[in-house]
């Protein structure tokens, strides 16, 4: 798999990212280690789950502050994509409707392009859905984090466990 990604990862230097061009030359952001792929995991999830337009403008910015491959940081935003954002953020509003203990308001109100209509819209809801998808970022990019963790270190062992029983079959 390794050998797969690396062969189909493009140079860094044929990728354009504007302004954050001037800190892609850490070899950290292209490299498919332990390291680097669980915290583009942790931050991959975590940007996923924000309601923000341009979450992969803002997955390529955490992964060069935190080192973390930058590629999978950004592929790892369409987690949430058209099809599965709806419901998505629909359970973290509810999950940030428990969390501050607010009532949950099924009455939206009707559309209207206006500043009145778009700050109640925000004041209703946008503080239970930033709450909840702030919490489920944090969760999911800890046990993206933690998986990606173990998976990588029970693979280690296996390839052990074979190298030895085959060390001393022979």
């Amino acid at each position: 798999m390794k050998k797969f990604l690396k062969k189909y990862t493009p140079h860094r230097s044929k990728v354009n990212l504007g302004w954050l061009n001037q800190h892609l030359h850490d070899p950290c952001l292209w490299n498919w280690n332990r390291k680097s792929i669980s915290k583009a995991f942790a931050v991959g999830l975590f940007c996923a789950c924000l309601p923000i337009p341009f979450q992969m403008v803002a997955a390529a910015a955490l992964a060069v502050v935190f080192s973390a491959n930058i590629l999978l940081s950004i592929a790892l935003v369409w987690v949430t994509n058209p099809l599965t954002m709806g419901p998505f953020f629909y359970f973290n509003y509810r999950l940030g409707t428990n969390i501050l203990q607010t009532d949950y308001d099924r009455n939206f109100p009707a559309f209207s392009f206006s500043f009145d209509y778009l700050s109640q819209v925000l004041v209703n809801y946008g503080l239970p859905l930033l709450t909840g998808s702030i919490v489920m970022g944090v969760v999911s990019g800890i046990i993206g984090y933690t998986a990606i963790q173990w998976l990588y270190r029970h693979r280690v062992g296996k390839r052990i466990k074979r190298w030895k029983s085959q060390r001393f079959d022979a």
